[in-house]
C-alpha cells in the first residue's frame, strides 16, 4: 500500500470472490438457496457444531434466539456493557432487562466470578463476549450456566477461527458469528448461528422466514414450497445466496487471513513495546489461538477521553483511520437516561471505554503500513 489514506479496515476481495458472486447472479437463483445451505454446512465443519442457521446479521441471530427462547418482560440477561449496542438494544426491545457485569481490565472479557455475582432468580440468559479475536475462559462460564440452569449464548462475532484450549469457538455451545463487512470473513452483511440443539435450530430457521413451516429454500425440493403455512409469526432475516457465496469463498482462505492478521499484530506489538503512552490488550493466560479481528490499544494520560478522541482526530488528519470498540453501552444517551438507580459499579469498563482505540488491521496491509501507523502515533502522542 502507498502513503495515501489508510483505512481502519478493508475487506480482502479476490477475483475468486467476485467470480463466486457473479456465478450466483447468472444462476437464476440469487436469494436463499444452495449457497446458503453450503455456508451453513461449512460452519458446522469449521466449528464442530451440529447445526447452523445463516441469517442477515448477527443481530438478527440474537433477535431470533431471544424470541425462540421466550426471553421477555420480567427476565434478566447478563452481558458486559463493553460490547456492541445491538446486544443490549435487542434485550431491551424484547422487554427484558440487561444486567451489566464488569470486565477484566486487560483482556476486556467477563469472568465466571463476575457473572455469578450478578445472577438472580430472574436471570434467564447469559451473553458473554469473545473480544477482538481472543476467547473467553469458557470452562468456568459454561459450568456456571449449567449449574444454575441458565441459557448461555456466546457472542462469537469476533472469534471466527479462534481456538480455546485447542477447541474451535462455536463447538458445544449456542453461538452467533458475524459476517459484517469488517469481519475476518464477510458476506457484506450477514451472520451465522450455530448450536447442537436441533429443535432450537429448526425454530430459528422457521422464525427467520416469516414463521413458515418450510424454509425459504427447501433442501428436499431444491426450491420453494408454495403450500408452506405460517406456524407462528416470524421475521425476514434470511441470508441471500449472493452474500453466502462471498462468505463461502472467503471461508476457504480463513487460515491464511487469520495468519496474516497475526503477523501484522505481532509487528504492532514489537514496535509498541516500551511506548508508555500506549497499552495494548494483554492476551488471555489460558491456552488459545487468537483470530486478531481487532488490534486494540489503550491511550494513557490523565485526561484520557479527551486525549483518545484528540488522538483519533490527529491520526485521521495524518491519513490514518482508527476506531473505538466499544464505547460502553451504559454510557450511551438512552441507557444513561434510563438508569435511575445507584451508579453502576463497572470500574474496568469505564476505564477502558475512555481509553480504547482500534488501530488499522486487515490482511492486505503491509509491515510498512504498520510501521507508518506506529511512527505517526509517536509523532502525535510525543510531539517534539
Amino acid at each position: 500500500m502507498t502513503d495515501s489514506f489508510l483505512p481502519f479496515c478493508r475487506p480482502q476481495i479476490t477475483q475468486g470472490d467476485i467470480d463466486a458472486v457473479v456465478d450466483v447472479l447468472r444462476s437464476g437463483w440469487i436469494t436463499t438457496g444452495a449457497k446458503t445451505a453450503a455456508l451453513e454446512q461449512a460452519f458446522c465443519e469449521l466449528t464442530g457444531a451440529q447445526h447452523a442457521v445463516a441469517v442477515s446479521s448477527a443481530t438478527a441471530a440474537l433477535h431470533l434466539y431471544l424470541v425462540a427462547q421466550g426471553i421477555g418482560v420480567g427476565d434478566e440477561v447478563i452481558t458486559p456493557s463493553l460490547t456492541w449496542v445491538s446486544t443490549v438494544n435487542l434485550i431491551t426491545l424484547v422487554g427484558a432487562t440487561p444486567v451489566f457485569v464488569d470486565i477484566d481490565r486487560d483482556n476486556l472479557m467477563v469472568s465466571a466470578a463476575a457473572i455469578e455475582r450478578a445472577i438472580t432468580p430472574r436471570t434467564k440468559l447469559i451473553i458473554p463476549v469473545h473480544f477482538a479475536g481472543a476467547p473467553l475462559d469458557l470452562d468456568p462460564i459454561r459450568a456456571l450456566a449449567a449449574q444454575h440452569n441458565i441459557a448461555l449464548l456466546e457472542d462469537t462475532a469476533h472469534a471466527l477461527g479462534t481456538l480455546y484450549k485447542e477447541i474451535p469457538i462455536g463447538r458445544g455451545a449456542d453461538s452467533m458469528f458475524s459476517l459484517q463487512a469488517i469481519k475476518n470473513v464477510t458476506s457484506a452483511e450477514g451472520g451465522v448461528f450455530v448450536t447442537d440443539n436441533e429443535a432450537l435450530a429448526a425454530h430459528m430457521r422457521r422464525l427467520r422466514f416469516h414463521g413458515l413451516g418450510v424454509d425459504a429454500y427447501d433442501r428436499q425440493s431444491q426450491g420453494r414450497n408454495p403450500q408452506a403455512e405460517v406456524i407462528e409469526p416470524g421475521f425476514k432475516y434470511n441470508l441471500a445466496d449472493m452474500c453466502s457465496a462471498l462468505a463461502l469463498n472467503q471461508l476457504q482462505r480463513l487460515p491464511e487471513i487469520n495468519a496474516r492478521r497475526a503477523e501484522l499484530a505481532a509487528h504492532y506489538l514489537k514496535l509498541l513495546d516500551g511506548f508508555s503512552q500506549v497499552t495494548p490488550l494483554v492476551p488471555p493466560s489460558w491456552a488459545h489461538r487468537h483470530a486478531w479481528h481487532l488490534f486494540v490499544v489503550r491511550i494513557e494520560g490523565d485526561d484520557a477521553p479527551t486525549t483518545r478522541n484528540q488522538f483519533i482526530e490527529a491520526m485521521k488528519a495524518r491519513g490514518i483511520a482508527c476506531g473505538i470498540h466499544f464505547r460502553a453501552v451504559h454510557a450511551q444517551k438512552y441507557y444513561r437516561e434510563q438508569h435511575t438507580g445507584a451508579p453502576l459499579q463497572l470500574p474496568n469498563t469505564d476505564w477502558n471505554s475512555a481509553r480504547i482505540c482500534s488501530l488499522p488491521l486487515f490482511p492486505d496491509m503491509s509491515f510498512a503500513d504498520v510501521e507508518r501507523v506506529v511512527a505517526t502515533m509517536r509523532s502525535v502522542l510525543t510531539p517534539e
